[in-house]
């Protein structure tokens, strides 16, 4: 077969390439009208958060049954501690300071956690035995927590000895706020 255009000359190359292959259809051509598409059955997704089957979310049932969590936190960190030791690059060792200070800060937040549900349940015993005894029930704002939450805090620094060092730096805070917020000088 002679062929006289380029053109020509392509079209049957590819042809030749495309012999064995499957003939190719486009995908923006509707099915048939005979043929049916196959049916792909959808998984149903559920969100644990939001479904009932899963049930309410009670956070002393968490941490009592993901403790062995804790455990195995508590020995990565030890192993990260022994490596921040031995390491001698500066890249390698940043990346192990950090994560180790990630680390504490979670525990950190954990047992602050913790601590806001263990005050929250004493309130909460209390207002029910005051209820047996004949007196209304009593809810806590969010504000009145977060005073008791202050107390709390307050009792704990100064049963350490640190609650000098903590008031003179909040004295030295508010004072920076407070110049900020004071009209400076104007430029002449």
């Amino acid at each position: 077969m002679v062929c006289d255009s380029g053109k020509e000359q392509r079209k049957e190359r590819r042809q030749s390439l495309k012999k064995d292959r499957p003939m190719e259809m486009s995908s923006k051509q509707p099915v048939p009208f005979l043929r049916r598409p196959v049916a792909v059955k959808k998984g149903m997704l559920r969100d644990p958060r939001f479904d009932d089957l899963s049930g309410d979310y009670n956070p002393e049932i968490f941490d009592k049954t993901y403790a062995f969590l804790n455990d195995i936190r508590h020995k990565e960190k030890e192993l990260i501690k022994r490596k921040l030791r031995k390491v001698k690059k500066p890249k390698s060792k940043q990346q192990l300071e950090y994560v180790l200070r990630r680390m504490t800060e979670q525990d950190k937040a954990q047992d602050h956690k913790r601590q806001q549900r263990e005050r929250l349940n004493q309130f909460k015993q209390e207002q029910r035995q005051r209820v047996q005894q004949g007196s209304k029930p009593y809810f806590l704002k969010k504000s009145e927590l977060k005073t008791m939450e202050l107390a709390d805090r307050y009792q704990a620094l100064k049963r350490d000895g640190k609650l000098e060092s903590f008031l003179g730096r909040k004295r030295k805070r508010n004072a920076t706020k407070d110049r900020q917020k004071l009209p400076g000088r104007r430029a002449r």
